[in-house]
């Protein structure tokens, strides 16, 4: 699926900019999105068992995605602070800015907890920048409560984000 990865790419390297806290430079998202949103990054995301990714389009378009990781979080500060296993990582979920506010972002979250449940999870938890004020109240009126911290690195800036779980 290369194709798919450089579409996911594009948009991913369009879109995460949107989440970033307004002090964050264009060299460190640049930097991100150079090693974890690159074609090549998808591809492996893509070849990964554990990882899913799913799209949502308007005619060709791509405008948004969301992407979970199966598995116990690898950082021990997520670790203690997700109460319920087994839990999925919804590590990723952007959307086109043109397409903000239309519903496509609760279809996407929707398959991707209804996946997690399919397989058994007793959670699904994320991390969300503790400045992005429309992501927090998308996830908080989800019923994803903050459950800790964490430190999450953008280029050489290291930004604070909450994590938020939801219990299934």
């Amino acid at each position: 699926m290369p194709a798919d990865a450089h579409r996911v790419s594009a948009l991913a390297i369009e879109t995460f900019p949107l989440a970033c806290p307004p002090g964050t430079t264009r060299e460190n998202i640049d930097l991100f999105c150079a090693t974890k949103l690159s074609p090549e990054a998808f591809e492996a995301y893509l070849a990964n068992p554990q990882v899913s990714i799913w799209c949502a389009g308007e005619g060709d378009e791509l405008v948004g995605y969301v992407m979970t990781v199966s598995g116990e979080p690898e950082d021990p500060v997520i670790a203690s602070a997700v109460s319920r296993r087994p839990t999925v990582e919804i590590s990723k979920i952007y959307l086109s800015q043109s397409s903000h506010g239309s519903g496509i972002a609760q279809q996407l979250m929707d398959v991707a907890v209804e996946e997690a449940k399919a397989h058994g999870a007793q959670s699904v938890w994320l991390g969300v920048n503790q400045h992005n004020t429309r992501a927090n109240s998308f996830y908080e009126r989800r019923g994803f409560l903050v459950v800790g911290e964490r430190s999450f690195q953008v280029g050489d800036s290291l930004e604070e984000d909450f994590v938020r779980e939801m219990v299934l």
